[in-house]
């Protein structure tokens, strides 16, 4: 049997059912900090762009795109696809339960990891004894 999925003891049903202020009470204090002050203007209309998208919704695969990557995840996006702009693409980021609380660019990393090559002819001073091929 699977687990079922709980924050602070509440289900994902009673979450939805929440108000905002209600929710803001089981955040750790930073995110519930930044709720409580309010939303701001461009948080307000991508919260009113997912609700849209909701209703709309009935089987389809929207995904919602967006730059506030400081959007703290809630409730009633669990389940939706966001794609989340790292600063050259949009990463589509499909919001699970577990990511309630966090922010939207914490899944849409702006650096990726270096890998470097191996050294060409040139490179160090010793490459330049290296015989050729």
């Amino acid at each position: 049997m699977p687990k079922k999925f709980t924050f602070r003891g509440y289900a994902l049903e009673e979450l939805q059912k929440l108000s905002l202020d209600d929710f803001a009470g089981l955040l750790q204090s930073r995110q519930r900090r930044s709720l409580l002050r309010g939303l701001q203007p461009r948080h307000k209309k991508l919260l009113e762009h997912v609700r849209a998208v909701r209703e709309q919704q009935k089987g389809k695969e929207a995904v919602v795109r967006t730059h506030c990557r400081d959007m703290i995840i809630l409730p009633e996006m669990v389940g939706l696809k966001f794609g989340v702009y790292n600063g050259k693409e949009f990463v589509v980021v499909e919001i699970k339960p577990e990511m309630i609380g966090h922010r939207l660019g914490e899944f849409s990393l702006t650096r990726k990891k270096v890998t470097h090559g191996t050294p060409g002819i040139g490179a160090t001073r010793s490459s330049l004894y290296v015989p050729l091929k």
